[in-house]
């Protein structure tokens, strides 16, 4: 690196500052290191010959938490392995806001971790940069961490919500996959709604309740560009159908315009992409919007039936707000109390007990 300020120093002023600084200082040095060792260590061939199969196009990863994050995304570690570690070492979440984002508890989540570290330490895994030809198999990975940075930064902590699009802004200019662009679409298109998300008092307000004049359309008009651009790529994937959902929604200029049917079939397609119960249930919420509140409690009730989701409180809130619609006072009341009990997220628990109290339960929990 020396080396490389030295030639910088002589360089710059006559050929000008290039448009990437610490790119060009990064690579640089790297080249510089290549001549020395070809020039010092003739006699240990195969590693001359390992540096010097090195791309010769220089790239940067630009930011440093996202080399990070890259870094810890290492293959040869279980892929929630990679994602909890990177969350709780390099993102700097607590342990108990990792399990939370798993659906899992403390002691699990630190455990894992525990045998991803070791993992390391045992097999001797090289924590590195990887090279630009080793990006995309870690790309999923990177993506995943983001996204659960985003959404624990979606109540919370704004902070944490703009680094995450920040890092998804980087992310589909490194390396613009369909997925990666989708998943900047989806943050966007979230976060648009973030002035008519909770009341003063930190209550949330449902999607179908906000005030849609505080939605930022600007950011919304990105996000849905964004969309049609991944999808123009035609390699479909989780993050560009959620997203495409969220452009739906917030295309909607009233809850009454919002196309449940198109939503359906969004969610028809991601569950056979990516199927999982969450996902399931939001399908179920959607259809019980699209042919009426029994239809989506009978799917939710096989979710549940199949021992999935039961310690999951927004399962739970949901076949409440089912049964409320329904009329059912009783059943929407157990069904609010078991949710309020299970949620953490004090946003949340508040638009449960205004529920009950609507109901006239005065809840306690």
């Amino acid at each position: 690196m020396q080396d490389a300020f030295a030639a910088a120093v002589e360089r710059w002023p006559i050929e000008g500052t290039p448009t990437n600084p610490r790119s060009w200082l990064i690579s640089t040095g790297r080249f510089k290191a290549i001549d020395r060792l070809r020039k010092t260590r003739r006699e240990v061939d195969a590693d001359v010959e390992v540096i010097a199969e090195l791309p010769e196009e220089p790239y940067d990863l630009v930011d440093d938490r996202l080399r990070l994050i890259f870094t810890c995304c290492h293959p040869a570690l279980n892929p929630d392995a990679q994602v909890a570690m990177t969350l709780r070492e390099i993102c700097g979440l607590t342990t108990e806001e990792v399990a939370a984002a798993f659906l899992t508890n403390p002691p699990t989540l630190a455990q894992r971790i525990v045998r991803a570290k070791a993992k390391i330490r045992d097999a001797r895994i090289p924590y590195e940069v990887p090279e630009q030809r080793d990006l995309p198999e870690r790309l999923a990975s990177v993506l995943h961490v983001v996204y659960l940075v985003f959404n624990q930064g979606y109540f919370r902590r704004a902070d944490l919500a703009l680094e995450a699009i920040r890092l998804g802004r980087l992310l589909a200019e490194l390396l613009p996959e369909p997925e990666a662009i989708g998943l900047l679409a989806l943050m966007l298109l979230h976060d648009a709604r973030r002035q008519s998300r909770t009341t003063t008092t930190g209550e949330l307000i449902p999607l179908e309740e906000q005030d849609r004049s505080l939605w930022n359309r600007e950011q919304i008009q990105e996000g849905v560009s964004l969309v049609e651009r991944a999808f123009g790529l035609r390699q479909i994937g989780p993050f560009q159908l959620q997203a495409a959902i969220a452009a739906v929604h917030a295309e909607a200029a009233t809850p009454a315009d919002t196309d449940w049917t198109e939503i359906v079939g969004l969610y028809d397609v991601l569950m056979r992409a990516d199927p999982s119960p969450v996902i399931e249930l939001n399908r179920a919420a959607a259809v019980a919007m699209r042919d009426g509140p029994e239809h989506g409690l009978t799917l939710i009730d096989e979710i549940l039936a199949r021992k999935e989701l039961t310690e999951y409180h927004l399962a739970h809130a949901a076949r409440a707000d089912l049964f409320r619609r329904l009329g059912t006072k009783p059943e929407a009341i157990a069904a609010y109390q078991q949710a309020l009990a299970l949620a953490v997220e004090e946003p949340e628990r508040r638009l449960l007990q205004r529920r009950l109290r609507e109901l006239g339960v005065q809840a306690t929990t």
